[in-house]
Parts: C-alpha cells; sequence; structure tokens
C-alpha cells in the first residue's frame, strides 16, 4: 500500500496541518482527511528512490549479507536488539551503520521492526519492510528472511547478468560509430581528392558515399551535439512523470529490446509476488507492492488496473504474460 504526504487545513480552526498517510489511492486519503474534519490542499504520493546496485549509499551485495546474518542470528535464538546491535558495529559503509544504528534505537523506543525500517525507504523498499511486517503476524522473522534473502541474491544474480550480457554489444556499437564517423571524416576526403584529380567518372555507390563524407564533415559536430543534447534531454525528461511514462510506454515497444524488457519485467513481477503471497501477504497489498518494483510505470499502471479487477473477483493476467 502507497505512502501519501499531504498538506490541508482544519475545519474548524483552519489551522494548516500536514503528514502521511498510507492508502490505496489518493481518491482514499481525501476521503479519510475529510473524515478527521481535515480540507485537503495537496497529496502527493511519496516514492522510494529507484536504486538498484546502489541504494542509498548501501550496496545490494551488503543488504542481502545484512539479511543472511540477520536470518543466522535470529535462528541462533539472539534477542532482536542484541542482533542489530552487533550487526550495525559489524557495518563498514557509514550510511548503512547510521541507518542500522537508527533502527535500533527505534525498536528499543517501542517501534515495531517494520515500522523502523520503513523510516528508511532508500535502504529498504516498500518489499523488504513489508515482508519484515507480515513476521509481526506469523511470528517467523528468520524465515521471512529466508525468503527475502533468496529474492535479494536472485534479483542481483539476474541484474549482474544483464550487465554482463549488455557490456558486448555496447562496446561494439559504439566502436562501430566511432569507426564509421573517423572514416567518413577523414578517410573518405583523401580518396574524394584523389578521385577528383583523376577527372575519371565514379560509380553512383562511391559518389554517394563521397557525398555522406562531405555532409559529415559539414554536421559533424553539429550531429555529436544534437546526439548529447537528446540523451540530456531525455535523461531530464525521464525524471518527470509524463516523460517517464512515454519513455516507458516506448520501450516495450521498441523492437527486439522490448521483447527482452517484457520477459525481464515478468519474470521480477512473477518472483516478487511469489515471495510476498509466500510471506502471508494478501493478494491485494502484494499487488500494490509487486505493481512498485517492476520498474516501468507503464505496466505498473497494468498491475495496479488489474488489482481493481482482481478485488472486484474478475480473473486477470498481464497482457504480455502470453
Amino acid at each position: 500500500m502507497p505512502t501519501y504526504e499531504f498538506k490541508g487545513r482544519r475545519y474548524e480552526t483552519s489551522a494548516p496541518i500536514s503528514g502521511e498517510r498510507r492508502a490505496h489511492s489518493i481518491a482514499a486519503v481525501a476521503n479519510s482527511l475529510r473524515r478527521d474534519q481535515i480540507m485537503p490542499i495537496q497529496i502527493v504520493e511519496r516514492r522510494a528512490p529507484s536504486r538498484t546496485w546502489l541504494r542509498g549509499g548501501v550496496r545490494a551485495k551488503a543488504l542481502a549479507l545484512f539479511t543472511r546474518q540477520f536470518a543466522v542470528m535470529l535462528g541462533a535464538g539472539l534477542p532482536l536488539l542484541e542482533c542489530l546491535s552487533i550487526l550495525t558495529e559489524q557495518q563498514q559503509g557509514r550510511p548503512f551503520r547510521t541507518c542500522l544504528g537508527k533502527v535500533h534505537d527505534d525498536v528499543e523506543s517501542g517501534s515495531a521492526l517494520a515500522d523502523a525500517m520503513r523510516r528508511h525507504p532508500a535502504i529498504f523498499d516498500s518489499l523488504f519492510v513489508n515482508m519484515i511486517a507480515a513476521e509481526e503476524i506469523s511470528g517467523t522473522l528468520d524465515a521471512i528472511l529466508d525468503r527475502l534473502l533468496v529474492y535479494l541474491e536472485k534479483r542481483e544474480k539476474m541484474q549482474k547478468a544483464i550487465f554482463s550480457a549488455s557490456i558486448y554489444p555496447a562496446v561494439v556499437a559504439v566502436t562501430a560509430l566511432v569507426i564509421v564517423f573517423v572514416i567518413m571524416t577523414w578517410v573518405i576526403p583523401v580518396f574524394s581528392t584523389l578521385f577528383q584529380g583523376l577527372n575519371a567518372p565514379l560509380p553512383l555507390p562511391k559518389l554517394v558515399l563521397i557525398k555522406l563524407s562531405d555532409l559529415t564533415g559539414k554536421l559533424g559536430g553539429v550531429g555529436v551535439l544534437s546526439a548529447v543534447l537528446l540523451v540530456t534531454g531525455t535523461g531530464l525528461s525521464y525524471r518527470t512523470k509524463p516523460g517517464r511514462n512515454v519513455i516507458d510506454r516506448a520501450l516495450l515497444e521498441m523492437p527486439f529490446l522490448g521483447t527482452v524488457l517484457k520477459k525481464l519485467i515478468l519474470a521480477r513481477f512473477s518472483r516478487t509476488l511469489s515471495t510476498l503471497l509466500s510471506s502471508g501477504l494478501a493478494i491485494l497489498e502484494a499487488l500494490d507492492i509487486t505493481a512498485r518494483t517492476v520498474g516501468n510505470r507503464s505496466v505498473e499502471a497494468m498491475i495496479l488496473g488489474g488489482r481493481d479487477e482482481v478485488e472486484k473477483g474478475k480473473n486477470w493476467r498481464l497482457p504480455f504474460s502470453g
């Protein structure tokens, strides 16, 4: 279930008030505020930063190691606070050590572990926190952590595989573009001068190549600048909600890349939903969390729409799941 930040005014005193509430939608938050005699002025969804390799200065590998050690300590019968204290002292990275120290203090003050972790969304995402919250119902924290560990290790393994598989084609493509640019800018003009000195008629393919070389020489700087501006503009627009919606939708429709991306999203969706359901979460809440972990706004909207269908008792599946 997402968290929304709100600003409003009390009906009786007109005093400003702000805070956070968890609900299924903005409309649900607004209704909740009105029931509490608060006039909503602004309601926005709070989203955790989407980092995979690096989460708030914490490597994914460090988070997986923490989860493994936490599960082993709890399984050995150590008290929760003692586990957190030991793990805090063992952390070498300052951001993670500081975060665990705050979690330890909050738990010591009486907060639930899930609530203490929820205050650090850059490190503990909604999946992690809600699986910990499921432990409060089932009472099997070590088993929940084992499931989380399997999920984190599989996710890291998949990310490494994707990164390794994309390095070679990326290097080949960049190298090919550089070679073509060098040939068209410096090599072809030499041959063009030579052919002009011979005063001999040239076949059409060579004439086209020479014309393209001349055009590249004249517009080479403009082309490079345009490419830089295009990449920068795309990156900036991706940070906005409308821009990311358009780009994510376009990525799914691209030939070959779209097919690969859909398979990766389907694998992540299946793995995340399976992990949440096996941890005891209800299907509707599991779909809420899964939607926000797929990494594509267009697919996220599909899943949230499917959640509403499931809530009405209808059957649903991802459109590209086969």
